[in-house]
């Protein structure tokens, strides 16, 4: 399957056709077909009327058409390769990296999930970056790594403040080195229905869980895309693929950092320098962090749930291992997918059935 892959499929092609797909009679000089007039033994060229397109060449249309056939076909052997290379990856997953040598940065550090995955990857011998708001919680987050013999650096940043982003960046990169895993887990989640959710807490929701990720990449990717190596994880949520009640503006700025990450995965996979970046978007079930207030599920040992550290743990393998999309837990992703396939009154149903969110806190 090797003789399919990108840079072998593209040599291919190159021999039929150059950077241009097709061509157009501007660029082409093929000299008219001489024509005889009535009475007049003297070849001519009959020109057409002004303001009439000319007639296409058949070189041109002969040429164009057995471009768009190679397009088609190696689109069509290429969809079947990644289509078999996606299952086969689902039954036999890629090989976890090493991050030992790598400066990982994650926000939100001081509690719940970012505490778990600064402490999990110092575990695994990474450097750790602590970031958040609370210096007190970071601290104590710091010093337990390092009381693991953990090495493990705090920072207080406040991830709406774009200025504030920009000299914290500054200072690791002079104190700790350039980041090359970077890990955006702080956000906030009011759970109430949306008429009673006041401005202030739809902006920073929107600031903490959405702009914060727009800051965060314009200050770091350009030293990843200079070293040509580096990994961006987002946690989204599984409100970012589905709507839930008591959730409106949360929903939205979790879909929104699926669009971000989607739309960055595709500019870093056109631009021309082919650096080497990778995203993760994480999608978790309700984590038992303190931000599910009022949960609620019919079938709690089917939906139950998810530990801070089990997260953690989830994450931080489908980084290490490459993965675009992951869910937590995994099923929930395909299960999502799938129902999509049917009307929305079908997936209602199914909603209904298993009867699973969160209850407002009002």
């Amino acid at each position: 399957m090797n003789c399919l892959q990108d840079s072998n499929i593209d040599n291919a092609i190159s021999v039929f056709r150059s950077e241009r797909q097709f061509l157009d009679e501007s660029q082409i000089r093929i000299p008219p077909r001489p024509t005889k007039r009535s009475g007049d033994d003297a070849p001519s060229s009959k020109s057409a009327p002004e303001g009439r397109p000319k007639p296409a060449n058949a070189g041109v249309k002969i040429y164009n058409l057995v471009i768009l056939i190679v397009d088609i076909v190696v689109m069509l052997v290429r969809w079947i390769y990644y289509t078999l290379e996606a299952l086969y990856m689902v039954a036999v997953p890629p090989k976890p990296e090493s991050v030992a040598k790598d400066i990982v940065l994650v926000t939100g550090a001081g509690h719940g999930i970012g505490r778990c995955l600064a402490q999990q990857y110092a575990q695994l011998g990474a450097t750790v970056v602590c970031l958040d708001i609370n210096d007190k919680m970071n601290q104590e987050t710091v010093s337990g790594i390092k009381k693991e013999r953990g090495n493990a650096f705090g920072y207080v940043c406040d991830v709406t403040n774009r200025e504030q982003i920009i000299e914290t960046a500054t200072k690791i990169k002079e104190q700790v080195g350039v980041v090359t895993i970077l890990v955006n887990n702080a956000g906030i989640m009011p759970t109430h229905t949306l008429l009673k959710q006041t401005e202030g807490e739809i902006r920073k929701t929107f600031e903490i869980n959405v702009m914060a990720h727009f800051w965060m990449l314009q200050t770091y990717l350009p030293d990843m895309i200079q070293k040509n190596r580096g990994c961006f994880v987002a946690l989204s949520s599984i409100a970012g693929l589905v709507g839930l009640n008591n959730l409106v503006p949360y929903c939205g700025s979790k879909h929104a950092v699926r669009g971000i990450m989607e739309a960055c995965h595709e500019e870093i996979r056109m631009d021309a320098r082919k650096p080497n970046i990778k995203f993760t978007s994480v999608y978790p079930y309700m984590v038992d962090t303190g931000l599910c207030k009022r949960p609620h599920m019919r079938f709690p040992n089917l939906m139950r749930l998810v530990k801070p550290e089990e997260a953690a743990a989830a994450i931080i393998d489908a980084q290490r291992r490459g993965l675009i999309d992951v869910s937590i837990p995994k099923y929930l992703l395909y299960l999502n997918t799938f129902v999509r396939l049917f009307p929305l009154k079908a997936a209602n149903l199914l909603r209904d059935f298993l009867d699973s969110g969160v209850e407002s806190d009002l």
